[in-house]
């Protein structure tokens, strides 16, 4: 059964300019459809024209009839004395109503006897319970704990909240109208890790049909089965998730670029027969002039392929500062309080040289408040703090901000950096400001481009620490990827903070946690971090089963007695480092594949067995260790 069908969509903001041009496309019932483009493809568009909110000027839009359709952007209006409960409690309106109907027909039925008052009391009755009518908390406490809508947030007044916060509180009301269609439109960008895992867990359980539009490509792949790209105004089908998508579009740009060039040598190839043809013409030759005429109708015929084009890459470097010593930053007893809530205390930490540090940690915990701190912008309530004597720091904030908005691009360079008009042309071209665009005042520009530029101007500053909060918040992917490519290349210090998975997987060696006014510090990868995390979590979740004491026998002692178990000790010692071997070699394959996404995911699901494995080897060993060395007495 379709649910979304969407056939010949045309619309235009400008005379001229279709921001879609005859878009065709499906969605069945129970998709998991990821919707991508670049800014201004006309994504929010669409999910504009499917909610009714925005026309269209050519085409049809069908939605499954009885299907209830909800939007995650938007955000709709209450009354100014809602608070976060009553705009939760929407979500069962119709549960309200029935029971307020029952409440009316009880009062009337103890008066009048009418069969119908009691076929309609039975009729509501059956569809008060069906809709869980008789426990409503249940699922509301599940959602709000989720999302991480605390109690207290339950009592605010809805208008008082963030644009974030409400975005939570309008996800959390339509997961509990259970809505037929979920149409996402960037529905982790106000989400911490915790809250993003959970959203992805109730959308692998979910039975409706869901269409994303997001830039999170963890969550991409974790949540869609089938893309759908808008590309100048049409659609482009891949059979996968984010992953495939990646791998398929640069299998078709291949494709379509050696197609061009065959084509354009064989073009190449007639042009220089048809020359010749001519120049027999001018030499009396008349039949040759009408074949080169022929020729060269059949090379225009030929002209079908335009050359495939890709976004062009950054051709960015940080300028670099040579790093001294091994000290880089030391921390002692750092403590930080915030309207009477401790956000941390005795920390202890010390970076040395080379590391790639992410701080992570849930929405509010402090983790840009210590940044701040070791910035400088902020002081600590008590504790120690300090630099490398040879650290400079590059800062790209989470927020970006220009002293002076109003100036272009290229006057924000010659201020900030001193240099020529040329030398900041050639640098606003490698960071892909091209053409007027240069002339355009930072206030014109998106979040996404501010952030490039802010970037523009940190790569010119010679440092060996660089510090990023949420470098790629808000930002579509080719703009993540943009900032990506100038960390990768930087082989300096970096310490950031992030809920992005794919880039915290890309570059953490070492991972903060800040929760509940402490920091883990963890010395691995993000996968290696989030494998420990779930074995201590199936360790807690483990119940421990008490056995009696058994009288301990005396074991008699005799010469030889101990040679079977020292069989079975090397047998084990033999078994362990083998399995240890093998978890050496499947590291070498993880770096190997790390471009694979769903390849990475089977060697590290084969890591985490073996993992289970080799724990599992080593209590074997230790067993059959301590009984030999009782045995030998």
């Amino acid at each position: 059964m379709i649910d979304i069908a969407v056939s010949n969509l045309s619309k235009e903001f400008e005379v001229g300019k279709k921001i879609l041009d005859g878009l065709t496309f499906q969605v069945d019932q129970g998709e998991r459809v990821g919707l991508l483009g670049k800014n201004g493809a006309g994504k929010t568009t669409l999910f504009k024209m499917l909610t009714g909110e925005l026309d269209w000027d050519e085409g049809e839009i069908h939605i499954a009839p009885g299907k209830g359709l909800g939007l995650i952007s938007q955000i709709p209006v209450y009354p100014p004395e809602y608070t976060v409960e009553d705009v939760l409690q929407t979500a069962f309106q119709r549960l309200h109503d029935i029971e307020k109907e029952l409440e009316e027909l009880t009062g009337r039925m103890a008066g009048d006897s009418d069969p119908a008052l009691l076929r309609r009391y039975d009729a509501l009755s059956a569809a008060f319970e069906a809709g869980g009518g008789y426990d409503t908390a249940t699922p509301l406490n599940k959602v709000c704990n989720g999302l991480l809508i605390s109690q207290d947030m339950r009592g605010q007044l809805f208008s008082s909240l963030s644009g974030g916060e409400k975005t939570r509180v309008n996800l959390a009301r339509l997961i509990l109208e259970d809505t037929d269609i979920l149409l996402l439109d960037e529905p982790t960008n106000h989400l911490d890790l915790r809250a993003t895992e959970w959203l992805e867990e109730y959308l692998d359980k979910y039975k409706g049909t869901v269409l994303a539009i997001s830039h999170d490509r963890w969550f991409l792949d974790r949540v869609v089965k089938r893309v759908i790209e808008i590309q100048d105004g049409k659609a482009e089908f891949y059979a996968g998730n984010y992953s495939f998508y990646v791998e398929e579009k640069e299998r078709r740009y291949q494709e379509k670029l050696k197609q061009y060039e065959k084509e354009q040598a064989k073009i190449e190839q007639l042009e220089k027969a048809a020359e010749q043809l001519r120049v027999w013409a001018y030499s009396g030759m008349d039949k040759t002039f009408k074949r080169a005429q022929s020729m060269e109708k059949r090379i225009e015929r030929m002209r079908t392929t335009d050359k495939p084009t890709k976004e062009r890459r950054l051709d960015i470097k940080f300028g670099e500062r040579e790093f001294r010593g091994d000290e880089v930053l030391t921390i002692k007893e750092l403590k930080k309080s915030f309207d009477g809530r401790t956000l941390f205390d005795h920390v202890n930490l010390e970076v040395v040289g080379g590391e790639r540090i992410a701080l992570l940690g849930d929405n509010g915990t402090g983790k840009s408040t210590l940044l701040k701190i070791l910035l400088g912008e902020e002081e600590p309530d008590s504790g120690k703090l300090r630099m490398g004597p040879t650290v400079k720091v590059g800062y790209l904030p989470q927020i970006i901000h220009f002293d002076r908005p109003e100036r272009n691009l290229v006057d924000t360079m010659l201020y900030a950096q001193d240099c020529s008009t040329q030398t900041a042309r050639n640098r606003l071209a490698a960071f892909n400001f091209r053409g007027e665009d240069v002339f355009k005042p930072v206030s014109a520009l998106s979040g996404g481009e501010q952030s490039r530029l802010r970037l523009c101007m940190l790569m010119d500053e010679k440092i060996n620490l660089l510090i990023l909060d949420e470098p790629t918040n808000h930002l579509d992917i080719a703009s993540r990827e943009w900032i990506e490519e100038a960390v990768a290349d930087y082989e300096g210090n970096l310490l950031f903070v992030s809920h992005d998975r794919y880039f915290i997987k890309q570059f953490a060696t070492r991972i903060w946690m800040l929760e509940d006014g402490h920091i883990t510090d963890f010395r691995g990868t993000f996968e290696e971090f989030r494998a420990a995390r779930e074995r201590a979590k199936s360790q807690a979740a483990a119940p421990v089963k008490a056995e009696p004491e058994k009288p301990k026998k005396e074991k008699p002692k005799r010469p030889g007695g101990t040679k079977e178990l020292e069989k079975q000790v090397a047998a084990a010692e033999r078994a362990v480092a083998k399995a240890e071997e093998r978890q050496y070699e499947l590291t070498l394959k993880a770096e190997e594949v790390a471009s694979n996404y769903l390849e990475l995911q089977k060697v590290y699901d084969e890591q985490k067995a073996l993992e289970e494995e080799i724990a599992a080897l080593y209590t074997q060993w230790e067993k059959l260790a301590a009984e030999l060395e009782e045995a030998r007495g």
